[in-house]
Parts: C-alpha cells; sequence; structure tokens
C-alpha cells in the first residue's frame, strides 16, 4: 500500500509540473528515477534482474534508462524516425498540401451544410493518417475548409469543432503511438492497423461525423452565428495562411503521402516472395519520391536540397517522440518497481473488477491525464507501457488494453481546451478554447463509447 501512496502522490506532482507547460520528458525521467530511489530506500522491490543488474542496485537505475534507449531507439525508434521523417519531406514538397486539396475537391459542390460538415469530419480523420501533425492539418483545414463550410450556413464554432477533432482518433501507420500500441502487444504496425485498428476505427470516424451532423446542426439553431452563411475567408489571418503555403505540384503528388500504406498493402496481399514491413516500404517511396522529384524539377542540387527535410523530420522524432518513449518507460518502471501497479489490481480484484474493469480503469485514467494537461501521446506513453503486465496479471489480452489506450489518448485531446490543436483552431477563428471544447465534447464522448464497445465486442 506505500508503493501505490507513493505512486498516486508522484503521478500527483507529474500532472500538475504537464498543466504548468513543463515539457514531459525531463518531469518523466525524474518522476521515474524518483520512484525508483524510493523502491530501494523502503525497499519496496528491484530494479532490475540479475541477469541484467550491474551489481549495485543505485546504479540500476541509470542502467535502466541505458537499456530502454538502446532497445528502444534500435528498432521502434528508428520506424518512428523514418515515418516522421518522410511526413517532413511531404509537406517540404508540398505533396500532403495537395492530397488535401484533392480529397476535398468533391466535398465544395455539396449544397446541403450539415451534410458536407459531417462528410467533412470522416474524409479529414482519414487524411489524417498521412499527416503527422494534428495541429498544422488542423491549421491547412482553417484555410481550406473552414470558409467554405460557413459560406454554406455552418456556424463559426460548428466548423472548428469538426476541424478540431479531424484528427480525433488518431489511428493509422505512420503515428509514433500506433507503432509503440503494435509493438508492445507483439505485432507489426501494419497487421495490427489493418485487424485491430481498422474495424474499431471505422464505426468511430462514422460515428464522430453523425454526432457532429446532429449535435452542430441542434446547437446551431439554439445559439445562431450572425456571421454564418458570410465569406470569413479574412478571418484566417495572412500569417496562418502563409504557414500552410506550398509549392504547386502536379496533382498526382497526392498520392505520395499515402505511398508507404499502400507499398505494405500490396506486397501483403500479392506474393512478390519479397518480405516488405512498413520501414522497407518508407525507403522505397522515399527513393521514388526523389526520383520523381529529378525528373520533374531535372536539378540534382533541388533535389537533394528537398531531401533535407527528411533527415530534419527524423531528427525531430527523435527529440520529441522517441526521447518520450524511453522517459515515459522510465516513469512506469519507477511505477511497476514500487509494486504499485500490483497493489493496484489485487485491489480491482478484491472489490470485484476482473480484467475489464481494469480497461475501464486504465481508460478513465487516460481521459482525466489527457483532458488535464492537453497532450493524448504524453499519457499514452506515460500509461501504455503498463499495459501488457496489467493484462498478464488480469488474465485479459492486451489488445484490449493498448487498442483503447491508443484510440482514447486521442479522442480525448479534442475534448480539452488547452490542447494543442484545439488552441490553433480556436485562435484562427477568433474564439474561446473553452467555447470549442463545449461543441466537442458530445461527438467525441459519442465516438469514445462506441470505440470501447466495438473493441469489448470484437476482441473480448
Amino acid at each position: 500500500m506505500l508503493g501505490l501512496l507513493i505512486a498516486f502522490v508522484v503521478v500527483v506532482w507529474v500532472a500538475r509540473l504537464v498543466l504548468k507547460k513543463y515539457p514531459a520528458q525531463p518531469v518523466l525521467f525524474t518522476a521515474g528515477v524518483v520512484m525508483m530511489i524510493l523502491t530501494l530506500i523502503f525497499g519496496l522491490g528491484e530494479i532490475l534482474p540479475a541477469k541484467t543488474s550491474t551489481g549495485s542496485p543505485w546504479l540500476d537505475i541509470i542502467q535502466s534508462i541505458s537499456l530502454a534507449f538502446s532497445s528502444r531507439a534500435a528498432h521502434l525508434g528508428m520506424i518512428i524516425m523514418l515515418i516522421g521523417g518522410f511526413s517532413t519531406y511531404m509537406d517540404r514538397i508540398g505533396a500532403s498540401t495537395a492530397l488535401v486539396h484533392v480529397a476535398i475537391k468533391p466535398l465544395q459542390k455539396i449544397g446541403r451544410p450539415y451534410l458536407m460538415l459531417a462528410l467533412t469530419s470522416v474524409l479529414s480523420n482519414v487524411l489524417a493518417m498521412f499527416i503527422s501533425s494534428a495541429s498544422g492539418f488542423g491549421l491547412l483545414l482553417m484555410v481550406t475548409m473552414y470558409p467554405v463550410l460557413v459560406r454554406l450556413g455552418v456556424s463559426r464554432i460548428a466548423a472548428c469543432a469538426v476541424i478540431a477533432t479531424a484528427s480525433a482518433p488518431g489511428w493509422g501507420p505512420a503515428g509514433a503511438d500506433s507503432i509503440y500500441a503494435a509493438e508492445l502487444i507483439g505485432m507489426e504496425i501494419v497487421p495490427y492497423f489493418i485487424q485491430y485498428q481498422v474495424p474499431v476505427g471505422i464505426a468511430t470516424v462514422l460515428t464522430l461525423a453523425a454526432a457532429h451532423y446532429v449535435v452542430q446542426q441542434y446547437l446551431d439553431r439554439k445559439e445562431p452565428d450572425a456571421m454564418a452563411g458570410q465569406d470569413v475567408s479574412a478571418n484566417v489571418t495572412a500569417e496562418q495562411a502563409r504557414a500552410q503555403e506550398a509549392p504547386h505540384v502536379p496533382a498526382f503528388y497526392a498520392l505520395l503521402p499515402t505511398l508507404p500504406l499502400l507499398i505494405v498493402l500490396a506486397f501483403g496481399l500479392v506474393d512478390f516472395g519479397v518480405k516488405m514491413d512498413i520501414s522497407l516500404a518508407t525507403l522505397l517511396s522515399l527513393a521514388l519520391t526523389m526520383v520523381i522529384e529529378l525528373v520533374r524539377h531535372r536539378n540534382g542540387l533541388e533535389v537533394c536540397k528537398g531531401v533535407t527535410a527528411f533527415w530534419d523530420g527524423m531528427g525531430m522524432q527523435m527529440a520529441a517522440v522517441v526521447t518520450l518513449v524511453v522517459a515515459a518507460e522510465t516513469f512506469s518502471k519507477g511505477l511497476l518497481s514500487l509494486g504499485a501497479i500490483n497493489t493496484l489490481i489485487t485491489s480491482a480484484q478484491e472489490a470485484g473488477f476482473g480484467g475489464i474493469g481494469m480497461m475501464f480503469i486504465f481508460v478513465a485514467i487516460i481521459i482525466g491525464a489527457t483532458l488535464i494537461t492537453g497532450s493524448g501521446n504524453a499519457t499514452f506513453f506515460a500509461f501504455v507501457p503498463l499495459a501488457p503486465k496489467v493484462a498478464a496479471l488480469s488474465g485479459i489480452a492486451p489488445v484490449l488494453l493498448v487498442l483503447p489506450m491508443n484510440f482514447i489518448s486521442n479522442l480525448a485531446r479534442s475534448m480539452s481546451p488547452i490542447a494543442a490543436v484545439m488552441i490553433v483552431v480556436a485562435g484562427a477563428a477568433h474564439l474561446s478554447p473553452m467555447d470549442l471544447a463545449k461543441r466537442t465534447f458530445i461527438p467525441v464522448a459519442a465516438a469514445s463509447v462506441v470505440n470501447i464497445a466495438l473493441t469489448l465486442i470484437l476482441f473480448f
């Protein structure tokens, strides 16, 4: 019980620091180290098993961090960096913007405002699989779709609610959290995406769109917007518009961001006698894109300058995501060493909670932490490393914990008024993030309920 009490105090302390905008990585590293130190002081457990121990329990604290870096950076980290670098390269050459423009063009011909609102929700949640930045994607939609929706008669806050939830489910093989989730349950990312994320994700996206259709239409009638039906293009500032400017590229460039997934799916459906994984597909897509760029520009120097965005993107993923994964593992290692998780599971079982009860407990923790911190990734990476151990002790399949945590951490972000995407979208329309959170709450809550229910129906 002492370990659980210490863990509770440390978790509250972490949440408070992250809420004060402290960077997540050093906070999680520090919290993990503090919990491991207290583990040794109070004799609550060991840090490393004998086969990986340095021989000194105090040095084992640092050794655990070293082992986490070496194990995660070598495989998981490389996949994350390759995909992140490719996504940055797609932004650099204008392919990501081309994908959005080509995809939304048919929507602009629909005359029914709330039907278009719902279809925008569906399409944007599909496109989000190929665009890594939720905030950047939201701003791009504010420049392209927001004026169109408002001009059709949708209120500004309703249009922003759909755009703020454009990346809400957080599914797709390019997401760092999805890649990590797949590794934790012992799968490659593409099989995890197809077998688990796709069936649950489709239902989640359709529920979100249907809820937006009903809720936004009802609230717009109840709270009319005087600017609905007007041209609000000028409301999106010149600086914001310039931030989404991209080179003019041929229409077929819209296919380039989807190449890694298309290649993996093609080799998975047809036996070419070649084993294709997401890393190989990403590097092959990079090579094909460079050839296309060379043919188009006929300038090797221009192509080489462009591809530097790939290396920059890899570096950013290492700094932002891979370090977060290792910091989160250090944090979870601290929780495990205290014996807090074993105590929590034992207490839950004594209270009559089974494995499914533990799933709801972890989902509740994810929702609360994400609403408070505004960061779905930080919350997910902090708690999901515990999932395999909790699942084993609770007698359920790891996917029953990992999959809901994967989805819900992203969905809950779209209900938090301090999340970056909420602030960016609300700011672009000169609205309050708190008002925007009120508009996203019911659709996201409905999508979350369907997500959890379908996970239980399909995989329990």
